[in-house]
Order: C-alpha cells, then structure tokens, then sequence
C-alpha cells in the first residue's frame, strides 16, 4: 500500500497558510464562527457518534506493578490529578498500551513522575499536563505565550546564533520571536489526533521529548510510505528525518523538537497563562513541525524553511501527509476537493458535496478522524484564510442533514463544536483519508512522485 496524493495545487496553498500571520486572520473568528454550534460540554470517547480506534480496554490491574505504580501517581498529585487519574482507569486510558513499544500510558506516566526530565522543565508538571491532555484532548491549543522578561535577553541571544553584537540582528530578534498567532495548526491538530486515538502512544512521546536525552525513536513500516523500499527511503532522506534501516521492510526514526523549542517548553512551565499552549503542546507541536518542514523549524519566531515550501508559515499537504504517516505509522493519503487557479480564487471542487460526504463518513466508521484543512474566500472567491481542524464524529439533525463534529485548537474553546454539513463541506480544501476510502473513486500520484515534481515546480518558479 502506498502513501499517495491526489494533485493539488502546491502553489495556492501554499498562499492560504501564509494568511494564517496575517491581518486578515485576526478577524477569522468573527466570520467563520458565527454560525457554528457548540457542544454543551467535552464529548468522551463514550459518547455515542463518536468513533475511536483505541483498542478494547482494560481497567483493571492485573500486576502489582501496576498497583504499585498507580498508588505512587496518586501521592503525586492533587484532588483534580486524581479524579482524572480515576477517570483514565475506569474508561481504559490508563491501561491502554497501544504505543509502539507497547509500553502503556501508566507505564509513559510513571516515567515522567520518576525519572529524570530535561534541564528547566519539571516532571510533576509534566505528569499533571499529560493526565489532563488525555482526559480531554479539547485542552490542546496553538496559541504561543508571551515572552517573559527574565528570558528575553537569552531568547534573542539564541535567535542571533552567536551574533549578538549585531544590532540589526538583535533589533530583528526584537520582532520576530513575538509570535501573535501561530502557524502550528497542522501539528496541533495532529497531537490531538494522537491523544485521543494513540494515547500510550502520545504519553511516550512526551514522555521521551522531555526526557534528557530529548528524543523519541519510532520503528515504522516501509510500506505506509511506499511500496517500492527505495521509495520510502527516498521520502526519509528528502524530509531529513534520521533514521536507521535492518530490513527492507522498517525503519527506526528518530523524532525531536528544534534547538529553540526547550526555552520555550521552560517558560510555559513557569509562565503559562491561561488558554496558552502547556509545556506538553510545546514539545509536541515543535517535533511534529520538525519532522514535517525538513528539520527546518524554529520554535521562537514559529518559522520554518525547508525545500517543499516558498512560504516560512505551517505545513503544505505534501508535509502533512507525511509527517501524519510517520507518527502514526499508517498509510495516510490526501485528497484535494476544491480547484483553486493561480490567484488563489476558488473555481470548483474536484468531486460532488455527497462524495465529499461519504468519504468522510466511511473514514469515521473505520475508526479514524480526519483531519481537513478548510478555506474562507472574499467575496469574489478568492482564498483569503486557510486552517486545519479535525473532524472527530457525527450528529444527526431533524432535518436530515448531519453536523460534523469537530476539534480546532485555534478558536480558546476547549470542547468540540459542530459544524452543519451544508456549511463546512464547500470550505473543505483537502483531508487525511485512509487509502480503503478513496480506492474506488480517485486516481493517485504516488506521494515521492508528488513531492518531488512539486520540488522541481518550486526550483523553476525560483530560477
């Protein structure tokens, strides 16, 4: 099976996820949100209409181990740290090994508690950040913290590299690492995907991130990259993620935040305000933005580089969809809906409402959310915004239609809301799909050919 993608216009999205810092974002909630409809309160895995691919759980200790370790977690933490604990025992969290080294989430959360972590970040934070983003993932946001004082002066000496003396670097450092709003939408979106249906996974990764040795590795299988081997290795070595290869068949990859992202992972731990990203989403949105911009982000000033991209804000389709396959090791495609010419004016969509529709309701059945990037035009249709959200289930209305019920960890609202199908589907850009959803109906570019015809695109734009 192949990772692939459908073609999509590189140049155009590129245009809409470098709105995301721009002016017209500011006013994106006014508009876009005005006719959505919110949940009264956190929807559970539980909760009927809502799919998940968490194995079935287990929520009782079976070794004293486990008893001896969920006892020491409880003396760790406060009166809401042991509700949620409770809370993660009795719906299956808490004993859910679904991680790549099978290793559970009390076993990732044990780690943290216990073990040492890395310099300037401290594991009873860490534990009660982690216990929190597992019992309602809704909490992951975007949005950067400000930069206190008592760290300025170094944050901007780390922003110079070395060039301190330089004023004109030192006046730029001033600008840049004040982020107003960030461009990690397609990260963020992704660590929610990863708590809610991997959560032994995601308790590993914050578990290995804030460790000492400020890594994590992951084997993965070769063939939700591409069939052809050579193929797959192509992809790693293009995206710049390290790696080690025994067989034709796995790989073993290495994932890190940037060298600026455990300065900002230390203020959130002593500075954080309300609705700002915890230390956890930190260290988790600076990896994943790593793995998808070629190891080129930088987690002061929310910027990355990068050979796929002309624009130094987010991720295009193309990094998405790869760094999607890699973290959750699985054949993740992207499909583009809308037709978007070269002034970025929206001029039609690949395939009907109703198709649309199907795909992502077969998606749903199979167990998997679907991450979608959606767009807002200016009234002569053309794209004026784009941003990524997650569609996690469905709701049923009286009139027949349906709401998707989703997550955005851009909008402070810290539970799912609804969107009506007849709002949300003609702003849908592009989704995640598995490939089984999209076999009958699309015809596919396989994801290196893809990648590397967009990269020639970009090289002779460039000349």
């Amino acid at each position: 099976m192949n990772s692939r993608i459908s073609n999509y216009q590189q140049y155009n999205y590129n245009t809409i996820t470098g709105m995301q810092n721009s002016n017209i974002n500011t006013k994106k909630h006014d508009n876009f949100y005005s006719d959505i409809k919110f949940t009264s309160s956190p929807i559970s895995a539980a909760t009927p209409n809502i799919t998940s691919s968490v194995p079935s759980f287990r929520a009782e200790f079976i070794t004293d181990n486990e008893k001896k370790k969920y006892t020491t977690l409880l003396g760790m933490t406060d009166k809401n740290g042991r509700k949620q604990l409770e809370y993660l025992l009795k719906t299956g969290i808490l004993l859910n090994s679904n991680s790549n080294d099978s290793s559970s989430v009390l076993d990732n959360l044990f780690k943290i508690a216990t073990t040492d972590r890395a310099n300037g970040l401290s594991g009873l934070s860490l534990l009660n950040d982690t216990i929190n983003t597992l019992a309602n993932p809704y909490i992951i946001t975007q949005q950067f913290g400000d930069i206190p004082d008592e760290y300025r002066k170094k944050a901007i000496n780390m922003y110079c590299d070395g060039n301190e003396t330089n004023l004109l670097k030192r006046a730029t450092a001033e600008n840049e690492i004040d982020v107003t709003h960030s461009g990690t939408c397609v990260a963020a979106s992704i660590e929610f995907n990863l708590a809610k249906e991997m959560p032994a996974e995601f308790a590993r990764f914050v578990e290995g991130l804030s460790s000492p040795k400020g890594s994590v590795d992951k084997v993965i299988k070769l063939n939700n990259l591409a069939d052809n081997t050579l193929d797959a290795i192509w992809l790693l070595n293009a995206f710049e993620v390290p790696y080690e290869i025994n067989n034709f068949k796995e790989a073993k990859l290495k994932f890190a935040p940037d060298k600026n992202a455990m300065l900002k992972a230390q203020i959130q731990t002593t500075h954080r305000d309300p609705l700002e990203r915890s230390t956890v989403d930190v260290l988790m949105q600076s990896t994943l933005m790593q793995i998808g911009s070629q190891q080129s982000y930088n987690s002061l000033t929310d910027k990355r580089a990068g050979k796929f991209n002309q624009n130094d804000k987010g991720l295009i389709e193309f990094e998405k969809t790869f760094t999607e396959s890699v973290v959750e090791d699985k054949n993740k495609l992207s499909i583009t809906y809308q037709k978007v010419d070269e002034n970025a004016r929206l001029v039609g969509y690949e395939t009907d409402f109703n198709t649309m529709k199907k795909h992502i309701l077969q998606a749903l059945d199979m167990g998997e959310n679907v991450i979608i990037g959606y767009t807002q035009v200016d009234p002569n249709n053309v794209i004026i915004n784009g941003h990524e959200i997650t569609i996690i289930g469905t709701k049923q209305n009286r009139d027949g239609t349906i709401n998707f019920i989703c997550n955005d960890t851009d909008d402070n609202i810290q539970k799912p809301i609804e969107y009506n199908e007849n709002f949300l589907l003609p702003k849908i850009h592009h989704a995640a799909l598995p490939e089984a959803v999209l076999r009958n109906d699309i015809k596919f570019v396989d994801n290196w050919i893809e990648g590397l015809n967009s990269y020639k695109d970009m090289k002779r734009q460039a000349a």
